[in-house]
C-alpha cells in the first residue's frame, strides 16, 4: 500500500522523538524528519469526520464516523480512501477505552493498540495510556499522553518516560474564527508513526466529546 503524500523535510525542529523507528501501523509511516499536520473536524450528519492535511494543504488522512454505531466506530483512511485503522469504543469498560484494529477489521488478531484514560475523573488535565496489542498485562504503558485537550495543548511520550514523540497545539485562522470551527496542529517527531499519532488525536477528540456529553 502506497504511503500518503508528505511534504519535503522541514527545517530542524526542537529535539524529540526516538532514534530507531517504532512502527505501530506500518514502517513507512515513520518519517525520518518532523512531520507537521493540521487536523480539522468536519460537521455534518455523521459525527466523528475529520480531515488531516500536510503543510501544503494536501489530504494525508481522512477519518469517517458512523451514522449509527453501538461501538462509536471510526474508520481512518489514507488519501486514496484505503482503510488504515478501524477504531471503536469499548462498550463495557471501567475507563473510557478505545481499541484500534488494522484496516477495516475488528478481529482480535488484527488489534494494534488500546487507548484508555488513566482515570474516569480528570477535571483539569487529560491523561491517556496506550498499550500495544502484545502488551496484554497493561501493567506498564507503551505510550502516554498528557495535557489539556480543552486548550488543545497535549504531549505524547514513549512509554512511561519523558521522551517526547509528538505535540498537539491549537491553530487559529480567519476562517476558523469566523465559522467557530476547531483547527489544531500536530507535530510528529522523527521516526514516530504519524498515522498512529493521528489516530490518538481522533480518540482524544472522542473522549473529550463523551466527557462533555
Amino acid at each position: 500500500m502506497a504511503a500518503p503524500p508528505l511534504p519535503a523535510p522541514p527545517p530542524p525542529e526542537p529535539s524529540g522523538g526516538i532514534v530507531e523507528p517504532v512502527p505501530v501501523v506500518a514502517p513507512h509511516f515513520c518519517a525520518p524528519y518532523v512531520v507537521q499536520l493540521s487536523v480539522k473536524e468536519k460537521y455534518g450528519l455523521r459525527q466523528g469526520d475529520f480531515t488531516i492535511t500536510d503543510t501544503n494543504g494536501a489530504v494525508v488522512i481522512r477519518v469517517e464516523g458512523a451514522f449509527i454505531s453501538i461501538h462509536n466506530r471510526r474508520l481512518l483512511l489514507d488519501a486514496n480512501g484505503n482503510p488504515l485503522l478501524c477504531m471503536r469504543e469499548k462498550v463495557i469498560s471501567m475507563h473510557y477505552t478505545w481499541e484500534a484494529y488494522r484496516g477495516d477489521s475488528t478481529k482480535s488478531s488484527d488489534l494494534l493498540f488500546t487507548a484508555k484514560k488513566s482515570s474516569i475523573i480528570q477535571p483539569f488535565e487529560t491523561e491517556m495510556y496506550i498499550y500495544l496489542a502484545s502488551n496484554t498485562s497493561h501493567e506498564v504503558c507503551d505510550f502516554k499522553m498528557k495535557g489539556s485537550f480543552k486548550e488543545r495543548a497535549c504531549s505524547f511520550y514513549l512509554g512511561n518516560t519523558n521522551t517526547l514523540i509528538a505535540q498537539m497545539h491549537r491553530q487559529h485562522s480567519a476562517m476558523s474564527t469566523l465559522l467557530g470551527t476547531d483547527h489544531y496542529g500536530l507535530t510528529v517527531f522523527p521516526n514516530v508513526d504519524y498515522v498512529f499519532i493521528s489516530a490518538l488525536v481522533v480518540i482524544l477528540q472522542e473522549l473529550h466529546t463523551d466527557k462533555n456529553d
